[in-house]
């Protein structure tokens, strides 16, 4: 299939998680390409050229246009589905940020991770009827493990308990694969689905452009902090406990049971639907220092 940056001039976009670390990047990339931009945040913002800041959320939406070029949602997938199905708003293309987390976490021996997983499950169902309806194509766009614009929840918080101790703690066997997919790469696919065509009505994944273990990632994050810090390999019940007593001082979050198992899985997805119907093509996984500071 075709996909290609829509150039416009004067259309407007609808942005949703416009000021989250997925929206910051998509909104520039619309604004290069000509589009108009109304992005929510619920705090104040200064506009620029092309781009209006409305000030609200879900729970206090603001005044919005009736019809847009497009409804580009950052945020999660689950309160948007929901609004996007009572709300008056009319685009032909509607694309929403999912995560790999609905296949991932769906056999999860956590309830709180098969709940997720359900939701989001029942959130792109329920987006993909409400687009049938209004004849509109929507696109699900779902990224593995996000770095890029240092407010990740994963390599950004291991960056910073590096810093602060000069090592980082991993049980041994952390040999599963992962495809770390950079901010940037994601914002240039956003943009591009929106001249796809044909591609409406699926969900598309979204991983980065190299495999490689999780001890490897983790290893490459903390090679490149200033100073470098050091990765320590601990027997897994040695782990746990540490985990344990970190998450209950409250200096970790996450790396639960179910984490932990999946240290030694392979998280890995096929590139290649989204290569061909989007233009997906994710850069290699080459950190620096800056990628894990926040901007």
């Amino acid at each position: 299939m075709d996909a290609v940056v829509v150039t416009v001039q004067g259309a407007r976009a609808l942005v949703f998680g416009g000021s989250g670390q997925v929206g910051a990047a998509v909104i520039p990339r619309l604004l290069e390409a000509g589009w108009d931009v109304d992005a929510l945040s619920r705090k104040g913002r200064v506009p620029a050229p092309g781009l209006r800041w409305l000030r609200g959320g879900f729970e206090a939406m603001p005044a919005v246009a009736r019809e847009y070029g497009a409804v580009i949602s950052c945020g999660p997938l689950d309160h948007f589905a929901r609004w996007y199905a009572d709300a008056g708003v009319d685009a032909p293309v509607v694309i929403a940020f999912g995560s790999t987390s609905l296949t991932v976490k769906l056999g999860s021996v956590d309830d709180a991770e098969r709940t997720l997983a359900a939701r989001l499950g029942a959130a792109e169902d329920g987006l993909f009827a409400s687009a049938r309806a209004r004849d509109a194509d929507a696109v699900v766009l779902r990224p593995t493990l996000i770095y890029g614009a240092g407010r990740d929840r994963t390599l950004s918080r291991i960056a910073a308990m590096a810093r602060r101790t000069g090592m980082f703690p991993l049980p041994r066997g952390a040999v599963g694969l992962r495809q770390p997919v950079h901010v940037d790469d994601l914002a240039a696919t956003a943009v591009a689905a929106l001249g796809a065509r044909g591609a409406g009505g699926c969900a598309y994944d979204l991983p980065g452009g190299e495999t490689l273990s999780y001890r490897d990632m983790v290893a490459r994050v903390l090679e490149v902090l200033e100073p470098p810090a050091r990765l320590v390999e601990l027997p897994a019940p040695v782990f746990s406990l540490l985990a344990a007593a970190f998450r209950s001082s409250g200096r970790l979050q996450g790396f639960g049971r179910a984490a932990q198992a999946r240290l030694r899985q392979d998280l890995v997805f096929d590139v290649v639907p989204a290569a061909e119907a989007l233009g997906h093509a994710p850069r290699a996984f080459r950190p620096v220092a800056g990628m894990f500071q926040p901007r």
